[in-house]
């Protein structure tokens, strides 16, 4: 069952990263193969220039391993894994770099250290995950959020959600997204409470004209195609044509993305959005493809 695919970065979201050229960026605890290699990527593309940090000589050892001359690109030499996500986060706070890449470090520890206010990196919407799944080179994508970051947000966190996925899309070209908020059900149900979000983010987005069209509560299968939308008898401008999928919590959105990735093979972009940087938080597992789109929709976000 598991897919033997091979993972490949979308051309859509490099085209429209390629508007913007050597982007400096800072990589969080950079010595080790893939996150290197998903940089030489993203700097043979054009899109980034690195200030690598971590333990130096692990981070020359790599490039050496990649037969790739990195000097001229700044190293900060800091061997303690942990003291590495405070570095990045200054250099975002003083605008020395436009985004936070995730190195070998868990995330837990480079988020913890860009939500401390001493930085300054929080902006008026609340912090939220976005993935950008694609299968083939020149797929459409799906977006799915947020399925990393917020663990069991409430209505006015899945606003922030929804918002910022809204200025996402408009960044890929989807300048009026169509967003699914899922449930387990197309049906309002005080037994689920999931229904009873969708149907209020539904009331919400009309009500502030956010410039979407949001609909739910509506379960996966309608959300995405109109076969199984037409068979129930769901009639509205999202059903079976959705752009972005708005899951009710992390385990959701989580599960669907890693069963596209293992089952399909899809590329898996992923981002923080809503903040004064954003930041790329791939798992230490993602290949390097991934890690390339994932640097991409990091860049597109970027004004």
């Amino acid at each position: 069952m598991l897919s033997n695919k091979e993972i490949i970065c979308p051309n859509n979201l490099l085209d429209v990263a390629h508007n913007k050229k050597g982007v400096k960026v800072a990589v969080v605890n950079a010595g080790k193969p893939l996150p290197m290699l998903s940089i030489q990527d993203a700097v043979y593309e054009n899109l980034i220039d690195p200030v690598f940090i971590g333990d130096k000589k692990e981070i020359l050892k790599c490039a050496e391993n990649l037969k790739w001359d990195i000097s001229k690109y700044e190293i900060i030499d800091e061997p303690v894994e942990n003291n590495t996500a405070k570095i990045a986060a200054k250099l975002a706070s003083k605008n020395k770099v436009k985004i936070i890449v995730k190195g070998h470090i868990h995330t837990d520890i480079l988020m913890k250290e860009v939500l401390k206010r001493e930085h300054n990196l929080l902006g008026k919407t609340r912090l939220s995950h976005i993935w950008h799944m694609t299968v083939n080179k020149d797929d459409k994508p799906l977006i799915i959020t947020d399925g990393a970051l917020n663990v069991l947000p409430n209505v006015k966190t899945k606003m922030h959600i929804l918002k910022n996925v809204i200025d996402f899309s408009n960044r890929i070209g989807i300048s009026r997204p169509k967003v699914a908020v899922l449930s387990a059900t197309e049906e309002v149900l005080e037994s689920v409470p999931s229904s009873l979000d969708a149907a209020e983010l539904t009331k919400l987005a009309k009500e502030e004209k956010l410039e979407a069209d949001v609909f739910g509560p509506l379960a996966f299968d309608n959300s995405i195609s109109k076969k199984s939308a037409a068979i129930k008898g769901i009639k509205n401008i999202v059903a079976g044509e959705a752009d972005v999928l708005l899951v009710p919590s992390v385990e959701t959105g989580n599960a669907l993305v890693k069963m596209m990735i293992y089952f399909m093979g899809a590329c898996a972009a992923g981002v923080v959005v809503g903040g004064k940087v954003p930041v790329v938080i791939t798992s230490r597992s993602d290949e390097a493809q991934a890690r390339l789109a994932s640097i991409a929709a990091a860049v597109v976000t970027l004004d």
